[in-house]
């Protein structure tokens, strides 16, 4: 059977499982807790994996081999996103599932409001939540359209339509146990993808074996290979000057950390069973697991389609960033294998947009219907149909703005991630105690969001930084003015963070252990991200060698190794992400609800 036949077959066998999930969360999902938050019972498995696959989009299965392809090695440094995305997790995800279970929180807009005891910073996450959904989802679903076109001929709009009513389908009748389900399968079609289009690449005869591809790689002009400088001073880059400067590849880890600080995995972190999966999901699912996919696989095939193109080999003669995947697939790959390749692309780029979605809808119903337009007076059944219908706003709505504005696409999808990033403003003071008055967080998220949109759209990458960073760096620089100037809450604010902190700290207090561990992961840390990725990852440039790996890729391969330890150490040792059986006790029974579900 041809390529395009096993295509059809994986895809109809896959688009089976994912209705299978969505018509069964139908017929079972009654409450409105239930369908938005899966009922607070997402088991260990589930979240392990889908967890983990909604953290690395479609994104990562097409644009990043594609980048890697373009840039060189200087922007496989974004492969060191396995350790920052799930390190915003460390920080801050098991903390945030005692929080809600305590105190009953739906969507994170429920928890910064209660906290900074301000609705204003409610329909500030609304905002950030529908934008992220919107636009990141719109990226997706477009990379499914292309996709299709490619490897099957199908019309692009056509498939785009198509792929996205399969992922409308099962987050609008199924809810968000449905999507994580999903995500399961989701996550092993995503990495076994990668993992196989890579090895397919670097075995194909054409390359005389891992000996004639690592040396066609060692031929390559410097700037694949090197990072070219530290900084670049002035606003981005110059023409004909690399984006990818070292406080680049380190800023531009800030905005994917954003993708665990944002509103929706805040959400799904309520959703979860018990905190127990956490510091297996960071330390190694996303950082050991997905890690080896990217440091090797997905670098093999961007290096691979940059030496094929040396090489002058006719097929790859008039490649883009977005086309070297799909080329390589068509070109590498026998056919029952590109059809399981190619439902992973397609998994992967399910994976992002259906948790986004689905919380998007969530958290449009609670912070808005449920609370301003029915004034917490709506039935379990009305909440879930709103919801259902909200979701679908929201599936339209991206693609519309990916079939019709490009430009809005490329400006916000990108804006995206940053906007999460700068949630780190109100997780500092929620979490851990950063303090700062009410109206420094309400003006300091504002100032962020603005600083971000500034510096990538006006004043795009001052310094070579990314926005993200110019977001955040921005807003806790308003937040402790305001403190600064001696702006004071109310006396009901005060009380109310008092208790949360002490019940927080109490039920979350470190063993003797893990006290000493903190002490010394706040020395390891910053200095693995000024070696791994930051100021001195130049040093890379003619550091060491191993197996044939080229001095930066042996560098990355080396600290991504370390990185691994790193995670380990804070999810485990320092006990950052780990809990115990009276924790989780004392979280089950020392409720204080102070949200109203219907």
């Amino acid at each position: 059977m041809s390529g395009t036949t096993w295509v059809y077959i994986c895809l109809g066998i896959y688009i089976i499982y994912c209705f299978y999930w969505g018509l069964k969360g139908y017929f079972t999902e009654k409450t409105s807790s239930g369908y938005a938050i899966a009922g607070r019972s997402i088991p260990f498995f589930a979240f392990l994996l889908a967890a983990t696959a909604a953290s690395f989009s479609g994104w990562t299965f097409i644009g990043h081999p594609g980048l890697i392809w373009r840039d060189g090695l200087a922007y496989a440094f974004a492969s060191f996103y396995v350790l920052t995305i799930p390190i915003t997790g460390t920080f801050f995800s098991k903390r945030t599932w005692l929080l809600g279970k305590r105190y009953g929180f739906i969507t994170p807009g429920d928890m910064y409001a209660y906290y900074f005891n301000n609705e204003l910073i409610r329909h500030l996450v609304v905002l950030t939540a529908v934008l992220y959904s919107v636009f990141y989802s719109a990226v997706q679903l477009m990379a499914a359209g292309a996709l299709f076109n490619v490897i099957a001929g199908v019309p692009f709009t056509f498939g785009a339509l198509f792929l996205a009513f399969v992922v409308w389908f099962y987050v609008c009748t199924g809810g968000l146990k449905a999507s994580t389900w999903v995500g399961v399968i989701q996550f092993v079609l995503l990495v076994g993808g990668i993992i196989l289009l890579g090895l397919f690449v670097v075995i194909n005869p054409q390359f005389g074996g891992w000996s004639g591809f690592s040396a066609e790689v060692a031929k390559m002009e410097a700037k694949y290979l090197t990072v070219p400088r530290v900084i670049n001073w002035g606003l981005g880059a110059a023409k004909g000057e690399t984006v990818w400067t070292a406080v680049m590849c380190l800023t531009y880890m800030f905005a994917l950390m954003g993708i665990q600080s944002s509103p929706a995995f805040t959400m799904w972190t309520f959703g979860i069973k018990n905190p127990k999966p956490l510091a297996w999901q960071q330390a190694f699912m996303s950082t050991f697991v997905v890690g080896f996919a990217l440091f090797y696989f997905t670098a093999f095939q961007g290096m691979g389609a940059r030496v094929l193109q040396a090489l002058g080999d006719p097929r790859f003669a008039n490649l883009t960033d977005k086309t070297v995947v799909p080329l390589l697939m068509q070109n590498f790959l026998p056919p029952f294998v590109l059809g399981i390749v190619f439902v992973g692309a397609i998994a992967a780029i399910h994976s992002t947009a259906a948790p986004y979605i689905g919380t998007g809808g969530s958290i449009l119903l609670r912070d808005v219907y449920w609370r301003v337009i029915k004034k917490q007076e709506a039935s379990d059944s009305e909440q879930i149909w709103v919801n259902r219908i909200l979701a679908t706003v929201l599936t339209i709505a991206a693609l519309w703005v990916g079939l019709t504005s490009t430009a809005a696409l490329v400006i916000l999808g990108a804006l995206a991630t940053a906007f999460g990033f700068v949630m780190y403003v109100l997780l500092l003071g929620v979490i851990w105690g950063v303090r700062f008055p009410t109206i420094g967080a309400v003006l300091g998220t504002v100032s962020g969001m603005v600083a971000v949109y500034l510096t990538y759209k006006v004043w795009p990458n001052p310094l070579s930084m990314h926005s993200a960073f110019w977001g955040t760096f921005t807003g806790l620089v308003v937040a402790f003015i305001c403190r600064g100037l001696g702006i004071k809450d109310t006396k009901e604010t005060i009380e109310r963070q008092a208790e949360v902190r002490r019940w927080l700290d109490s039920v979350d207090e470190p063993s003797e252990s893990g006290k000493q561990w903190r002490k010394v992961m706040k020395i390891a840390v910053p200095a693995w991200y000024f070696f791994a990725i930051g100021p001195a990852c130049i040093l890379g440039n003619n550091a060491f060698s191993f197996a044939g790996f080229s001095p930066l890729w042996s560098w990355q391969i080396a600290w991504w190794i370390l990185g691994i330890v790193m995670m380990w150490a804070l999810c485990f040792k320092a006990e950052m992400a780990t809990t115990n059986e009276i924790q989780i006790e004392r979280a089950n029974k020392e409720t204080m609800i102070v949200v109203r579900e219907v």
